[in-house]
């Protein structure tokens, strides 16, 4: 019997072991790197040692570190997660040679299915469909195809090639990837299917030779062939859901598997399906096969039971599914600009209607898988995954729309996510018509655009002011009873000066009469050099009719043009947040008499955020058109392209290959065409 486990792992991962652990009596031991000190895993575990750095390589990826803290911890067992050392047989061996219990499967199955193309060569034995693959790229005449990395998984190291041209500099930057994330910088290609769905079954085995299947997956809603949103028990056809069971099962029995692992297929439009690859661990998404079981399965309480010895329990063979359940990852980055991860402080976490964490639920509901907590800071360290928001429900047109709603309300602050586009996804009419396949988000260029339309910016601006203004009323030592900025002859408007989530400017000016009430108000760009809100200048801003119905702090009502709006305002430091019925935005507050500061030359390009200097791909005086790449910089595990925003000429290049940048670091200068003549 496990006793003490070790998670060698973070975030929400190792938080969801811990809380099996806990339902089950098993002590908890965590690592964690400096960087993670805080972390809520962290805290939650009843033990926990420190792996000395930041870096994966430093810590989580550091064999002889976690063995140490294993036996300093008096831990008995070694649960791996997911990511990181999961699916590394050397670590499965080392953790059975230290004669601990090692949480998944034999390490002999996982070197097997880690190197893809000795797996596919043996599956195809087993009589599992399989694409035709190359190693060579001179044996390649049909495009398009997919390069993919050999060890690993989670989409790193993975490119689509449409023409033999891109095939070189494709190869080369995914053995790049993989190599940076899995240590093995091996690739083979295969054919890539146009309109694929990419669907996958979930397995168990135990030691006494049983393999079973627990249902089939939909993930086929990706962006850089990595998942964001799985549903089960999928939306395929009963028939070929039950040769998907076979193809999966005959995987398993073929290397004798033992635990939990998911075998992942692609379907074709014709109703072919491929094998892709095998997992040889718990899937990110697994909560989704757990919500629909009528029984409530476990499936980390499985793992314990299975590495204990223990025989598969016979309701978790082919377990009916009960009802619909949708995920979506909630990740710290930026779609509309390349999904670039994004920093920085969480200073407000909060998903309303929330059931239960971690956790099975009896009837439909929301569950929560959370690696974050408000006050949670997000580094450049690691995956950029934040949480996972799972509703379950008795169809999938309920389920999807619980989920959106859910997150459309919920208040996320300090650190930009992908919110707005999950919503846009599971609300649109391809979704929701399941026309849905791995390239779902090429084809769909509106599912980036924000929640907040662009003309509803204002209004927003003028709530996050009259609630800033209710804040120094408020706060007032003397005549706090008086409405802000009232003056008893007439007198210029109150002014507010912001710049909005993408770097514009904005003045929202207003008025208040003597009672509190609004008596006008306008916008104008900021840069615009106005000095008083004319009605030129407001018709051309296009300002609605707008009364003021009640103004706090946290909280401001508007009526606008007869529609009253709430608006919930949350202000940390120059920051405000500001949650409405359209959508959600941030603004910063900027001062009225701004002090000076240094000019940059025209044509920088600046950090989005720390990171290092992988690649520079031109030279000083080098003539360039937009879109050239011009270095790769590399975050959060994944590469990041610098492209030139215009034609023209190189003029500077600060950071060499190799260098280390913070955010706002100035990476390169182009000069456009008109300045360099």
């Amino acid at each position: 019997m496990i006793s003490r486990l070790l998670v060698a792992n973070r975030g929400e991962i190792a938080r969801r072991v811990f809380a099996t652990c806990r339902s089950l009596g098993v002590e908890t031991v965590a690592v964690y790197s400096d960087a993670d000190a805080a972390a809520p895993f962290v805290a939650e575990a009843d033990q926990a040692v420190r792996l000395p750095g930041d870096t994966p390589a430093e810590t989580y990826l550091r064999v002889d570190l976690i063995l140490d803290a294993a036996r300093r911890s008096g831990a008995d067992a070694v649960h791996p997660g997911y990511g990181f050392l999961a699916e590394n047989a050397e670590f499965a061996a080392a953790v059975t040679d230290a004669g601990l219990t090692w949480v998944g499967p034999p390490a002999k199955v996982i070197a097997t299915m880690g190197d893809k193309l000795a797996a596919k060569a043996l599956l195809a034995e087993a009589g599992v469909p399989m694409l035709p693959s190359w190693t060579a790229t001179d044996e390649i005449t049909d495009f398009p195809v997919l390069v993919k990395a050999s060890a690993g998984g989670g989409g790193r190291g993975m490119r689509i090639v449409r023409d033999a041209g891109g095939l070189p500099e494709a190869v080369a930057s995914a053995r790049r990837e993989a190599a940076s994330a899995f240590g093995d910088g091996t690739v083979f290609i295969e054919r890539y299917v146009e309109r694929g769905r990419h669907v996958e079954v979930q397995i168990f085995g135990d030691v006494h030779g049983t393999v079973a299947a627990l249902g089939v997956r939909e993930c086929s809603i990706q962006r850089r062939h990595q998942k964001i949103i799985e549903e089960a028990p999928g939306v395929v056809p009963s028939e070929l859901r039950e040769r998907l069971h076979e193809a999966a099962v005959a995987a398993g029995r073929a290397v004798d598997y033992v635990g939990a692992g998911t075998v992942e297929f692609l379907l074709a439009p014709s109703g072919e399906f491929f094998f892709l690859e095998m997992n040889t661990r718990l899937q990110v998404e697994h909560p989704v096969t757990e919500l629909i079981t009528p029984v409530g399965l476990d499936l980390v309480r499985l793992q314990l039971l299975v590495a204990e010895g223990a025989p598969l329990p016979e309701h978790a063979h082919y377990p009916a599914a009960r009802g619909y359940a949708i995920e979506v990852r909630l990740c710290a980055e930026e779609p509309a600009q390349g999904w670039r991860p994004a920093t920085g402080t969480l200073h407000r976490f909060s998903v309303p209607g929330v059931d239960r964490e971690f956790g099975w639920l009896q009837r439909a509901g929301l569950r929560l898988d959370s690696g974050v907590v408000a006050g949670s800071v997000v580094g450049v360290h690691y995956d950029s995954l934040l949480a996972k928001l799972i509703a379950v429900a008795p169809t999938r047109a309920e389920a999807t729309r619980a989920l959106a709603g859910a997150l459309a309300r919920a208040e996320l602050h300090g650190v930009a996510t992908n919110r707005d586009l999950l919503v846009r996804v599971l609300r649109s009419r391809e979704f929701a018509a399941t026309e849905i396949d791995t390239g779902f988000l090429d084809r769909h260029p509106e599912v980036f655009e924000p929640l907040l339309p662009a003309d509803q910016l204002p209004v927003t601006a003028l709530a996050a002011a009259l609630a800033a203004a209710a804040h120094r009323r408020a706060t007032a030592p003397v005549l706090s009873g008086l409405p802000s900025g009232w003056r008893n002859v007439p007198a210029v408007p109150q002014v507010a000066r912001f710049a909005g989530p993408d770097g514009d400017e904005m003045e929202i000016r207003y008025r208040l009469d003597r009672t509190g009430r609004l008596a006008d108000w306008s916008s104008t760009p900021a840069a615009s050099g106005a000095t008083e809100g004319s009605p030129d200048e407001r018709e051309a801003a296009a300002t609605p009719i707008v009364a003021l119905v009640e103004a706090a702090p946290d909280r401001v009502v508007l009526d606008v043009v007869g529609v009253r709006r709430a608006y919930r305002v949350h202000r940390v430091g120059s920051e405000i947040f500001v949650d409405g019925p359209d959508g959600a935005t941030s603004l910063t507050e900027l001062p009225r008499f701004p002090l000076p500061t240094a000019e940059l030359a025209a044509g920088s390009l600046l950090a989005p955020l720390p990171g290092a200097v992988t690649r520079v791909h031109v030279q000083v005086g080098q003539r360039v058109a937009a879109g050239d790449p011009l270095l790769t910089l590399e975050a959060m595990k994944l590469e990041h392209p610098v492209l030139a925003p215009t034609d023209g000429v190189v003029a500077e290049l600060p950071v060499p290959a190799g260098g280390q940048v913070r955010t706002g670091a100035v990476l390169a200068v182009v000069t456009s065409e008109e300045d360099s003549r």
